[in-house]
């Protein structure tokens, strides 16, 4: 099949991971992919896509994610594909608007999230109703956005979900990074995401400003909220301890490099970069919030939601009880080998093999 991947951009979050490593994979099976990008700022995500031989349409450098003049972009380059998967807000609106009257593409769409402005105002109701009626599958990447959406829209068969995925193998192999951990960081505590909202690295800041001067804090991920989390570090003292690393390539030689990898966040839908965090023989400690609970409970450490006394707590415990900290790894592993990414592409293959199928039975 010809596929097109529609994404606002391609700099660093879990719902950019899956549009590369869906990519390269379907690829891999014998389909034709593309990717369209609202934002085609260079990024390393976008730059590895292009090192592959990927075909990428870029609408615009930066800009606003909402321009209307994207969905008549969209209606022209659409024509050509048998199938058309959109990611984020916009994209999931722009393509409905763009297939208006057509039959083709056939149009399937990724939540990635359990939370949605929109969804807070009842007057956005009546048109998502219609944008996601106008899709042939809606997948969620857990049971928690699942269930979120369906509570929302009302349940309907077109509504699964299909777990992201991660190459568990590759980073249970990987090996810490050469130079990267400084001599006077003993204890070092890493979290990789973007730094925006929604994400609470500040719990984590204000929890290493409460611990000893050898507890040190990585921030690997940037965006706009970069300086004011860099200010409270400098108001809290503890600046020569929180390395902000911003958008790296080398994740898991980071996340080896350390001693316990943390994702503080108040919502996610199914953190990719805690799947990650959760394969590579560290013990993983987490907010204690939807889309976290899901994976963590039951293998890794969860503490309340911006709870900074207990993160700090927990931290340390991990840090001194090298019996704890190896049990808590060892039962991360066995967790994110759950979420291996061959699972997650083979299942988004089957589901375009089948609407193609299902789409000819009804057009033949």
């Amino acid at each position: 099949m010809k596929i097109l991947q529609v994404i606002t951009s391609l700099w660093t979050g879990g719902a950019e991971k899956l549009v590369v490593q869906l990519t390269h994979a379907l690829k891999e099976r014998g389909h034709s992919v593309d990717v369209a990008l609202f934002d085609g700022t260079k990024t390393d995500l976008k730059e590895e896509l292009e090192k592959s031989g990927c075909r990428i349409f870029s609408f615009s450098q930066g800009g606003s994610m909402y321009s209307p003049r994207y969905i008549f972009k969209l209606r022209r380059l659409m024509k050509g594909y048998d199938m058309v998967h959109t990611h984020n807000s916009s994209p999931q609106l722009f393509a409905a608007l763009a297939n208006v009257f057509r039959k083709r593409p056939i149009l399937v769409t990724t939540e990635h999230s359990t939370f949605n402005r929109r969804r807070e105002k009842w007057y956005f109701r009546p048109l998502d109703k219609w944008m996601y009626g106008k899709y042939s599958a809606t997948v969620c990447i857990s049971r928690i956005a699942y269930d979120k959406l369906v509570s929302y829209l009302g349940k309907t068969t077109k509504i699964q979900i299909i777990n992201n995925g991660a190459d568990i193998a590759a980073l249970s192999a990987a090996e810490p990074g050469r130079g990267i951990r400084k001599e006077n960081e003993k204890h070092v505590v890493v979290m990789v995401a973007a730094l925006r909202e929604g994400k609470d690295q500040e719990t984590l800041i204000r929890a290493v400003a409460t611990m000893p001067e050898d507890y040190c804090l990585w921030l690997v991920g940037d965006g706009q909220r970069r300086s004011l989390l860099e200010a409270l570090a400098s108001q809290l003292k503890v600046e020569d301890r929180v390395r902000f690393f911003g958008w790296r390539t080398d994740i898991p030689a980071i996340l080896k490099a350390a001693d316990v990898v943390a994702m503080a966040s108040h919502y996610e839908g199914l953190s990719l970069s805690s799947i990650e965090g959760m394969a590579v023989g560290k013990p993983f400690i987490a907010s204690d919030v939807d889309g976290l609970r899901e994976i963590v409970s039951g293998a890794g450490v969860l503490v309340p939601d911006s709870d900074s006394r207990a993160f700090a707590q927990k931290i340390q415990e991990l840090c001194t009880d090298t019996e704890y900290a190896a049990r808590v790894a060892s039962l991360c592993g066995q967790r994110a080998a759950q979420f291996d990414f061959r699972n997650m592409v083979e299942a988004y293959d089957n589901l375009y093999r089948g609407l193609e199928q299902e789409w000819k039975r009804k057009n033949s």
